[in-house]
């Protein structure tokens, strides 16, 4: 059989390249229609380059095109240059034209396979579809067509400027989804069971989308990892605009913002949102001040407000966090400089409300027998992750919902942080870079069951444990043993005020 593969999209024809699939065992074995491999098409352009007068415009679609497109590389990103040591490796790929979409897929000519959208993370201003552990082999062996997908950042996606359209980056996704709807058959997926999925700011963006009443028609049922809501005010937008233009010396409209080079605007915008020493409890309060934005006509209203108005509310909905998201940001030289800190201006500068701190700590006294810097971690976790698990899931009332936790200890770290679940998701424990975030040898066994119960939402709209139901709802915890716990959230709940 040959290396490569080609299929026909509504603008053209692709080629995309076969390789055999790898993982644990999975849900299914060799996959759920019995094929070993897996075909992927990289960096197929759903939308016009956004430069020149498309820089700061609505996305367009991309024209069509003669003959057959490699599709065998990854795209350009918007994320621009080397990000480091990043918890996830996401590398940025050069280039002008960074609307692309990845679709990893068991077998081109099947017909009516589920399909999972992968919507990256990184804070809405850095991150990348180009990751290895976001491949869809594990789901393309399981039977599940899997897509990821690129989005303009920081202020070129998000930034208030007079005479551009706002959500620009969600306009983007909105356009992604589009095309999945109108193309994603010829990969062999039925477009009326996506699912969309996210980590991070990416769960943000699938539980933005969730509430968004323009997006109900491109997607079925959402899964939300660590989701970070921002529902950036229309005000904040406007006023963190202003500012960078000034500090660019532009007017802040389309053709003063246009003028200053993308790496300069980049360069400005890194600085305006550097975070103080102090400015901790403004940004859980806040959030950041580029992501999705309130603007009364694409958002109308806050997510958890369009949720509770039964926005998605027929849609099956998975959501959850890991138990100490930020914690690893309180080791190290930090950890030494907090034994000089009284735990009460340590809270303070977390933003504890005083009059819920003493139920607080006695619902976490766990934690805080670990120390200073391991509560100001769980602080942390639990106001910019964990509480919105269960506001999410009040908000949504009767609709289907289910909750996990990830409890699981890495073996770097010694807790669950940030971005842990991913590769147990994916189902890619065998990636580069895993030994960095979880340590050597995770198990296995994890990762089958967290990947197992994906493909089960995915495949049949239930991860296969009780709905989370009233506040003592029952909650998927994945561990060194998985259990199904009743109120396992409760540590959390003094924070829900």
């Amino acid at each position: 059989m040959s290396e490569f593969v080609e299929v026909d999209t509504a603008a053209g024809r692709v080629r995309g390249r076969w390789r055999p699939t790898a993982g644990g065992q999975g849900a299914g074995g060799q996959g759920t229609q019995g094929m070993p491999r897996s075909a992927a098409f990289l960096g197929i352009p759903f939308a016009e380059p956004p430069v020149g007068d498309l820089r700061f415009a609505a996305p367009v679609p991309h024209a069509s095109w003669e003959g057959v497109r490699d599709a065998l590389e990854f795209g350009a990103t918007a994320q621009r240059g080397d990000q480091g040591d990043t918890l996830i490796p996401e590398p940025s790929v050069e280039g002008a034209s960074t609307l692309n979409v990845n679709v990893f897929t068991p077998d081109p000519a099947a017909s009516g396979l589920p399909v999972l959208v992968w919507i990256h993370g990184g804070g809405f201003t850095t991150g990348s579809p180009a990751s290895p552990w976001y491949d869809g082999r594990g789901f393309n062996r399981d039977g599940v067509v899997t897509v990821t997908l690129s989005y303009r950042l920081g202020f070129e996606g998000f930034g208030w400027m007079d005479g551009a359209p706002t959500n620009r980056g969600v306009r983007d996704w909105l356009l992604a989804l589009e095309w999945v709807q109108q193309n994603i058959a010829a990969f062999g997926g039925d477009p009326s069971r996506v699912t969309i999925a996210g980590q991070s700011a990416g769960g943000g963006a699938v539980l933005t989308l969730l509430g968004m009443p323009a997006a109900q028609h491109l997607f079925h049922g959402v899964y939300a990892l660590s989701s970070a809501l921002t529902d950036v005010t229309s005000a904040r937008a406007e006023a963190f605009g202003r500012a960078l233009a000034a500090s660019a010396g532009v007017e802040p409209t389309v053709a003063g913002m246009s003028s200053v080079d993308e790496l300069r605007l980049l360069a400005l915008q890194k600085e305006a949102m550097k975070l103080s020493p102090t400015g901790i409890a403004g940004l859980v309060d806040h959030g950041l001040p580029l992501g999705p934005t309130v603007d009364g006509d694409l958002i109308p209203r806050p997510t958890p407000a369009s949720l509770r108005a039964g926005i998605g509310a027929d849609k099956p909905l998975v959501l959850g966090a890991t138990d100490d998201e930020f914690s690893m940001v309180f080791g190290g030289a930090a950890a030494q400089a907090l034994r000089w800190v009284p735990r009460t201006v340590l809270l303070n500068r977390l933003g504890l409300p005083r009059g819920i701190r003493a139920e607080y700590l006695a619902a976490n006294a766990d934690i805080v027998r670990l120390g200073k810097p391991r509560l100001a971690g769980r602080v942390l976790t639990d106001r910019m992750f964990r509480v919105g698990v269960l506001r999410v899931s009040d908000a949504r009332g009767d609709a289907p919902t289910w909750v996990y936790r990830f409890s699981w200890p890495s073996g770097r770290f010694g807790f669950a942080e940030h971005c842990l679940d991913v590769p147990f998701f994916f189902d890619c424990l065998d990636g580069p870079r895993i030994e960095n975030l979880a340590g050597p040898n995770p198990p296995q066994r994890l990762a089958d069951e967290v990947h197992a119960s994906a493909v089960a939402f995915v495949t049949d709209g239930d991860p296969g444990w009780p709905r989370h139901e009233g506040d003592a709802g029952i909650v998927r915890v994945y561990d060194s043993e998985t259990r199904d716990v009743a109120d396992a959230y409760a540590t959390v709940r003094p924070l829900r005020v």
